[in-house]
């Protein structure tokens, strides 16, 4: 599901807020919508569907996009982060700290026998090419030791 502000409107203290909702299934079957938040409440105002939905489907619709829909308007209108139930990423501390803390999962999941960079990768909710980044970090902070010595220096014959 994607959920698009498309404009908003202020008066008298608060705000209405329209979105445009697509939903797209597996199938190639799709629903647009347009959704309104207004108070505490997200109306839907139009549903166009591909291929057009029966009046029990159109209520089991409405059913199952209640909660995620109000999430995504009211995260969009307040301009914030996704809320923590949606993939958020967890707060990582920085610099030093940040270091001792991705070597800690690295060295953790290497003695489990599991994969050290999904394992910053979870721990960061970073990218792997991010989390690698960061263990390097973690490697030229004294954290973790060199990967592997360098070989083939100019001047070896």
């Amino acid at each position: 599901m994607s959920v698009r502000q498309t404009w908003a409107v202020r008066q008298d203290g608060g705000t209405t807020s329209w979105f445009d909702v697509r939903l797209t299934f597996a199938d190639g079957a799709r629903v647009d919508a347009l959704a309104v938040l207004c108070g505490e409440g997200v109306r839907i105002e139009d549903v166009r569907a591909e291929p057009a939905l029966s009046l029990d489907d159109l209520a089991v619709l409405a059913d199952w996009l209640e909660d995620p829909l109000f999430e995504a308007c009211v995260t969009a209108a307040a301009g914030g982060p996704p809320a923590p139930a949606r993939r958020a990423r967890p707060e990582w501390p920085r610099g030093r700290e940040g270091c001792r803390l991705v070597a800690q999962e690295y060295r953790a999941a290497q003695e489990a026998g599991a994969d050290a960079v999904l394992a910053v990768m979870r721990a960061t909710g970073h990218s792997r090419r991010k989390a690698l980044r960061l263990i390097g970090q973690a490697r030229d902070e004294g954290f973790l030791t060199p990967r592997r010595a360098r070989r083939g220096t100019a001047g070896d014959g």
